[in-house]
């Protein structure tokens, strides 16, 4: 599910997904052919994506899924059911027509609203998004802290009384077409109806990292505006399980209040869901299974980049 699939990870792949048929096989079926039923295509089939990566590409770009989203996609544009093949033959066909169109004469339908009311281009992919306070407000301890550390390592000395008031902002659209959201805005919503967007990808003091975002912001440093966000980290993750389940279990601490930190916000590279961790406390005890969450990233996103799809922008209060 990856766009970009470096040799040394096929290779890894390959000997995991060989090593788990082979061993399938041999505990279940013992290779003898009146148990060949047991070897479902599921089982097998793992064994060979590695090299048909190497040889057609990542299986994101080819795989049923985008086949089956056309499927529904057209299915859902059938209105003579009295006829229902003609009509889809014909629904497929305009698609056809239509997107051969697009790729001729890329700017036949230019996008209605690229930044909406309010918003704010800063370049390179990003815009600021409304809601954003009406005046420059307060900021908590911590928060206020981290600006005034981040005013004085980029030079800038501040009065040691010296409080900062803010223009908080809420969201943020980012290069790969999600938006990323904030605490300041998604804590006054009932869990019930929250999918939370506030966790991100960072890219921090060179390494990758993950943030929950306080609230945007665009500050004058040097006399000039500089969009940045507010944020507490998380800690590494838990190298040991992360091995031992083949890297694909991410967990990691929450730092909350000792990890507040300032960071430029084009060093946002992705929303993420973090979730709570509630397996994490079955094998381990060391302070931090209260308040540990895992990792899930959403695939595809450099593929929706390059093909322009844009995340729909609903207004927030």
């Amino acid at each position: 599910m990856q766009e970009e699939i470096p040799p040394s990870e096929l290779r890894e792949s390959h000997e995991k997904l060989t090593e788990f048929s082979d061993d399938f096989e041999t505990l279940y079926c013992q290779r003898r052919a009146d148990r060949l039923h047991f070897v479902r295509p599921s089982i097998h089939t793992p064994s060979h994506m590695p090299f048909e990566t190497a040889r057609v590409g990542p299986g994101i770009i080819y795989s049923q899924w985008a086949l089956e989203r056309t499927i529904g996609n057209l299915r859902e544009e059938i209105k003579q059911h009295s006829n229902a093949f003609a009509n889809l033959s014909q629904r497929a066909l305009r698609r056809c027509q239509v997107n051969v169109l697009k790729a001729m004469i890329p700017d036949l339908e230019p996008p209605e609203n690229p930044f909406p009311r309010g918003s704010i281009d800063l370049a390179d992919g990003y815009v600021l998004l409304t809601a954003m306070d009406g005046s420059p407000r307060g900021v908590d301890e911590f928060e206020a802290s981290a600006i005034k550390s981040y005013l004085q390592d980029v030079g800038q000395q501040m009065p040691d009384e010296w409080a900062p008031l803010v223009t908080r902002w809420s969201r943020v659209r980012l290069p790969n077409s999600q938006v990323a959201r904030s605490a300041w805005k998604e804590i006054l919503k009932p869990i019930e109806h929250l999918r939370a967007a506030r966790n991100v990808k960072i890219d921090y003091e060179g390494r990758t990292r993950f943030a929950e975002v306080h609230f945007y912001l665009s500050f004058k440093v040097a006399g000039v505006g500089k969009p940045l966000a507010v944020v507490s980290l998380y800690g590494e993750h838990h190298h040991q399980l992360y091995i031992d389940s083949s890297k694909t279990y991410v967990t990691m601490q929450h730092l909350g209040n000792s990890a507040v930190q300032v960071i430029d916000i084009k060093s946002i590279q992705s929303v993420v869901m973090l979730a709570p961790d509630e397996q994490y406390a079955r094998d381990y005890h060391d302070g931090s299974e209260h308040n540990r969450y895992f990792l899930m990233e959403k695939p595809g996103l450099k593929l929706m980049k390059m093909l322009g799809v844009e995340q729909e922008l609903v207004p927030e209060a």
